[in-house]
């Protein structure tokens, strides 16, 4: 009994023990655990912001790169994009700037009392010739000076109004030359000279434009506007074409017969007038180049067409006080011969066969006169009852005539037509002498 007591006593004593022991091991294993746990919290922390911060500091940088690339997109495209708007804007400046490469050199030829200029340039190493108006009828001086400019192709022959002044060896020019392309205004005229110009035309296929105000060309280097006629009434002088002709920098007007409520009506249209270099309408006649035109078109030098001496008092002198007052160079036909210009595209310069200067014309001319040289020229001969027309007769009926045997009878007819009996030295072995011989006769005459 007494051992028994001793036995449960100390068996008592063993389990307290065993269970204080217990409990300080658990608790000593598990604080390093916590301290470690802790720690290991702790630098995470450090090294990774609260999940809260984090989707807040995200959304940042998202917003910041979306805005840098909304900034690169709006001031840059991708790469293929930026290489076909700066082609297209290339080719559009390409196709804006119409280069120069060669000079252009526009002759005012001494033709009289009549009209032609021609222009000469280059396009792609071809030669080009523009030739506006052609002389009078009663001449070939136009013809000639085409050749001996060794001219063999005209591409456009401009008539900028039906006056035989203008057009009068324009049919010589269609059979003498390739012509490519005639401009006339649309007017007609009931001239012989008129009716071979059409008749020229049809024969050798050239083709045929009527050009009217707001139309617009570029040739090779060169750009021609047409400031005139919008539409036709009839009136061929009123009515003529008018154009600017651009080379480079370098401008060019030319009116033809154009009068100033002609001029009015181009300086309310939509085309600039501006130029260097004027032609004065009308050769210089008080019916044209109004001040607000010439101030208009404002040019450094102004060129008349005009004969010496010639009947309608032509230039006028209140033109001419016009064009110096406002300090333009002032060159004319009758006074300096061809008057030649000849520009880069930038700069030019000018040329005159003959020293002079311009002097109002004798005042006991009066313009008046101008009207009738806008009545039909008379373009034959003196009409001579029974007269063998060398435009029309027979092998036969031209050997009536003296000097004309069978051999030139036959060449007579090749070289038709004839504007006057002193063409007739175009057949060979037809001099001066033997024409004053067939004058004096009084048997050949020209019906046109």
């Amino acid at each position: 009994m007494g051992r028994n007591v001793i036995f449960i006593v100390f068996s008592v004593f063993i389990i307290f023990l065993a269970g204080g022991c217990g409990q300080e091991s658990t608790s000593t294993t598990n604080e390093p655990d916590s301290e470690e746990e802790t720690y290991s919290e702790e630098a995470e922390n450090e090294d990774e912001p609260p999940k809260e911060n984090e989707e807040a500091n995200d959304n940042e940088t998202a917003g910041e790169n979306e805005k840098e690339r909304e900034a690169e997109e709006g001031s840059e495209p991708n790469t293929a994009e930026e290489d076909e708007a700066r082609e297209a804007s290339t080719e559009e400046e390409e196709t804006d700037a119409i280069e120069v490469t060669s000079e252009l050199t526009a002759h005012y030829i001494d033709v009289g009392q009549a009209d032609a200029t021609l222009f000469e340039f280059e396009d792609d190493g071809e030669q080009v010739h523009i030739l506006i108006d052609a002389g009078n009828w009663n001449s070939d001086n136009v013809v000639n000076y085409l050749h001996s400019r060794q001219v063999d192709r005209i591409d456009i022959a401009i008539a900028t109004h039906p006056d035989a002044d203008h057009i009068g060896q324009l049919d010589q020019v269609i059979e003498q030359f390739d012509v490519e392309e005639v401009w006339m205004s649309g007017n007609e005229s009931t001239s012989d000279t008129y009716d071979r110009v059409l008749d020229a035309i049809e024969t050798s296929g050239a083709e045929y434009e009527e050009p009217q105000a707001g139309d617009a060309f570029d040739i090779g280097p060169l750009e021609v506007d047409v400031l005139y006629p919008e539409s036709l009434t009839g009136n061929t002088n009123k009515e003529s074409i008018s154009l600017k002709m651009s080379y480079g920098d370098t401008g060019f007007v030319f009116t033809g017969d154009a009068e100033v409520d002609d001029e009015a009506a181009m300086l309310s249209g939509s085309s600039n007038v501006e130029a260097d270099i004027l032609q004065l309408g009308h050769h210089g006649s008080s019916t044209s180049t109004s001040s607000s035109f010439l101030q208009a078109v404002s040019p450094e030098v102004a060129i008349y067409s005009a004969g010496a001496d010639n009947q309608y008092g032509h230039p006028n002198a209140e033109v001419i006080n016009r064009v110096e007052d406002a300090g333009i160079d002032l060159y004319g036909t009758d006074v300096h011969g061809t008057v030649e210009v000849t520009t880069d595209g930038e700069s030019y310069h000018l040329a005159t066969k003959e020293d002079g200067t311009v002097t109002p014309p004798d005042d006991s001319r009066s313009e008046s006169e101008d009207e009738t040289e806008e009545e039909p020229v008379t373009e034959s001969e003196p009409e001579i009852e029974g007269c063998v027309d060398i435009n029309h007769a027979s092998v036969e009926e031209l050997q009536e005539i003296t000097q004309i045997g069978p051999a030139r009878a036959e060449d007579l007819i090749e070289l038709r037509p004839y504007h006057s009996i002193d063409d007739l030295t175009k057949i060979s072995g037809i001099g001066p002498a033997r024409i004053d011989e067939i004058k004096a006769q009084g048997v050949a005459c020209t019906g046109g």
